[in-house]
């Protein structure tokens, strides 16, 4: 009898923990607007574009596609930035291969990138020759 008890009570703890794992993994999807308002300092191009970000917690697997148009000339690099709140400027996180002609990517981040991203620290800036500094952004919060 202690044997069946053993058995079950193993059993139902073990399919709990099973179903209780996945819980705490989450894919989260973000839609980032990139404008030349909410670049630091602001800048006056008509550019605009978007960001469609994805984050698995369990992975920890960063994912982007970004588009944009109107800029004053061809994009020269875009990359994320971090960490900073909206209104602060901070060094490059991780950097687009092509910004040519938009950007696609994944990486995986670490813990601390990973803290930053989920606590709204991330940005994604775009930069031109008119605006080496930035000429399209966007914070990227969940």
């Amino acid at each position: 009898m202690k044997n069946i008890t053993f058995a079950i009570t193993a059993t139902v703890f073990g399919t709990c923990v099973a179903l209780a794992g996945p819980a705490y993994a989450e894919k989260m999807t973000m839609k980032v607007p990139l404008t030349s308002a909410a670049e630091v300092p602001p800048n006056t191009s008509a550019g605009k574009g978007t960001a469609d970000v994805t984050y698995d917690t369990a992975s920890k697997m960063l994912t982007w596609k970004v588009t944009y148009s109107g800029l004053t000339g061809p994009a020269t690099m875009a990359h994320f930035h971090g960490p900073a709140a909206a209104g602060a400027n901070a060094p490059v996180v991780v950097p687009f291969k092509d910004a040519a002609s938009g950007a696609e990517g994944s990486t995986t981040l670490t813990d601390a990138q990973a803290a930053d991203l989920m606590a709204g620290k991330y940005y994604i800036n775009v930069h031109t020759d008119a605006n080496k500094g930035g000429e399209i952004r966007g914070q990227v919060v969940k």
